[in-house]
């Protein structure tokens, strides 16, 4: 999938913040402005279709502040129709897979030159239509370096500047054409941490009760493979021996397992300065240095249409500029999706097909020096917890205790060795 779970929830969010902006002022507030959050409620559509043998995905949300605290969030839209038109001829139509994604078939791949447009209805019979987008062709990368930069990254991992590997690429920019770019990453990290327990206990079986004359649950013979909290840890007078109830225990993984990290950053390129020309150590991604051990990452360079760059663009200025007194305001982030029947509807977001060229490289790390976090504290904040001997409470059998969880293959994690790993 060309966004993905981490960079799509950081999009959503921004994509908010900056739509928000438009309805409170930027100069002094006053406080009955307050009030204004309350009538934020824009429908958020986030979708990429490539040419990929790869997961075809849009996602659907509804972004709404709370009328009181002013707070907002973002709930996915479900049991919407979701097609995707071909050459204004063939209809293409979307599954729903989880709550507000919904899913191409299977065989679905993008092709350059073809045109396609998003088409939406609501539950409620409300219909959005997005702008064609022509597929525009992109040409390969030819080589891809990586450089260790221990002052790499300006931002903190939950309290830590890390050091990173800054990622360049050469490729040859066609001479023919106008061409616009997108580059972004994913990366595979070696993962040892499987589950993390809030006031629970991982169990592998299905917990049928209490055993006779103990205080241990017993494990039935289904499959469980989750979290279990007994009843009584949401009773106030059940303080487990007047130790405070919150607790948390992190369970090691039970087979191979990888962590699958996204970019989150905007990075674009108009080359009307430099068409046709050889581009040489342009630097497309920094990848952190989470832990020692080495980890596999794959660029991808996307084209772009010409819409879709000065959307992104302005996306980026928005969201990685200094934040100084001297940046332009933000403004309404406002896509390429509109509601048929009311033009004064604004919808946030891009929908847009791109051709990508992807390579993938390891990076082995035995020119990294100095501290890292370790992938499991950069995620969490925290070191690992593993469940101890004398655990809040008892799952039996005891000596089978602490169990290794599974790797659930999801977007963010998979068992599987992915291509390029090198061991």
């Amino acid at each position: 999938m060309m966004t993905t779970f981490f960079s799509r929830i950081r999009l959503l969010a921004t994509l908010l913040s900056l739509f928000l902006l438009i309805v409170i002022p930027l100069a002094c507030v006053d406080p009955e402005d307050l009030s204004l959050f309350g009538t934020v409620d824009v429908l958020v559509v986030d979708g990429t279709i490539n040419n990929l043998a790869e997961p075809q995905e849009i996602l659907l949300n509804r972004s709404k502040a709370d009328r009181l605290t002013g707070r907002f969030g973002s709930l996915p839209i479900t049991k919407a129709l979701v097609e995707v038109v071909v050459d204004s001829a063939q209809v293409i139509a979307c599954h729903e897979t989880v709550a507000g994604t919904y899913q191409l078939p299977g065989d679905f791949r993008g092709q350059i030159g073809h045109a396609y447009q998003l088409r939406i209805t609501l539950s409620d019979g409300t219909h959005y239509l997005s702008t064609q987008q022509i597929m525009q062709s992109v040409p390969p990368i030819d080589a891809i370096k990586a450089q260790f930069n221990p002052t790499g990254l300006t931002t903190k991992v939950n309290g830590i500047y890390p050091a990173a590997h800054d990622i360049s690429i050469d490729f040859k920019d066609p001479a023919d054409q106008h061409n616009y770019y997108r580059w972004d990453w994913k990366l595979w990290e070696k993962q040892d941490w499987c589950k993390s327990c809030v006031q629970g206990e991982y169990a592998q079986y299905n917990i049928v009760g209490k055993g006779v004359g103990t205080n241990c649950y017993v494990g039935g013979n289904q499959l469980y493979e989750d979290c279990f909290s007994p009843p009584e840890i949401t009773m106030p007078e059940y303080n487990y021996g007047g130790q405070n109830l919150y607790f948390v225990y992190d369970y090691n993984c039970r087979t191979q397992c990888w962590e699958i990290l996204y970019s989150h950053a905007i990075d674009v390129f108009d080359d009307k300065f430099s068409n046709g020309g050889t581009m040489t150590g342009r630097r497309v991604a920094q990848i952190p240095f989470y832990q020692k051990e080495g980890c596999l990452v794959e660029i991808r360079q996307l084209a772009l249409t010409a819409d879709a760059y000065r959307f992104f663009l302005l996306f980026q200025q928005q969201t990685q500029n200094t934040g100084g007194l001297t940046d332009t305001p933000p403004s309404a982030l406002v896509g390429n999706v509109r509601n048929i029947a009311n033009a004064r509807e604004k919808v946030v977001g891009y929908f847009t097909a791109a051709a990508a060229s992807a390579k993938r490289y390891w990076i082995d790390r035995k020119d990294a020096t100095g501290t890292y976090p370790g992938l499991f504290y950069a995620q969490n904040g925290r070191p690992p917890i593993p469940e101890p001997d004398a655990a809040k409470f008892c799952i039996a059998p005891l000596p089978l205790r602490p169990p290794k969880a599974l790797c659930v293959p999801s977007n963010t994690k998979t068992p599987f060795k992915p291509d390029g790993w090198q061991e």
